[in-house]
């Protein structure tokens, strides 16, 4: 089981409320919007996705490690270097 499926289905609202708003800005390009009103929209879709991402990511680092670090062994140092790896992807992003 993986650390999201307890709220799975609020993951797929947003991550369907974010795909109306790419769909959105897909629209305001076809329609020649003004280029502020596009990057606008772009920004509140970017932290859209951060804010799920940040969301697993939590979900990943209360199941996933902490099974894994209870568990013990090399895969406990596995999970946290996973988990660390995808903190260094998001910041950088």
């Amino acid at each position: 089981m993986h650390g999201y499926s307890a709220d799975k289905q609020a993951y797929l609202t947003r991550l369907r409320r974010i795909e109306g708003q790419i769909r959105g800005l897909q629209r305001m390009v076809e329609e020649d919007s003004y280029c502020i009103d596009i990057l606008t929209q772009v920004s509140a879709a970017t932290r859209a996705l951060q804010a799920v991402a940040l969301g697993l990511l939590e979900d990943h680092v209360r199941h996933c490690v902490a099974d894994a670090i209870n568990s013990g062994g090399p895969e406990a140092e596995e999970k946290v270097k996973e988990a660390s790896a995808a903190i260094a992807r998001l910041v950088r992003s």
